[in-house]
């Protein structure tokens, strides 16, 4: 059952981070672009999530608080670029 799991979440994964790096590529502004690494990065987030949660590792809480704090300030600060060079 958790070789099963594993290769579920392999695969949903895989075909987000996909999706995404496609949104990044393809993305006709700079705002699609930026959604498209916060995916990524949700993605990236999901997956190490999952890696703890299947093979039971606690110690990893604190890379996934500081990916998950990465992502926001990331986003945010992004976001502000972003509106100032459109006014």
């Amino acid at each position: 059952m958790t070789a099963l799991l594993a290769l579920t979440l392999t695969v949903l994964l895989s075909a987000t981070a996909l999706l995404a790096l496609t949104r990044i590529y393809r993305g006709p502004s700079l705002l699609d672009r930026i959604i498209g690494a916060d995916l990524l990065l949700a993605a990236m987030l999901g997956a190490v999530g999952a890696e703890a949660g299947v093979n039971r590792h606690p110690a990893t809480l604190p890379v996934l608080v500081v990916l998950s704090l990465l992502g926001y300030i990331g986003s945010v600060s992004l976001v502000r670029f972003a509106v100032r060079t459109e006014s």
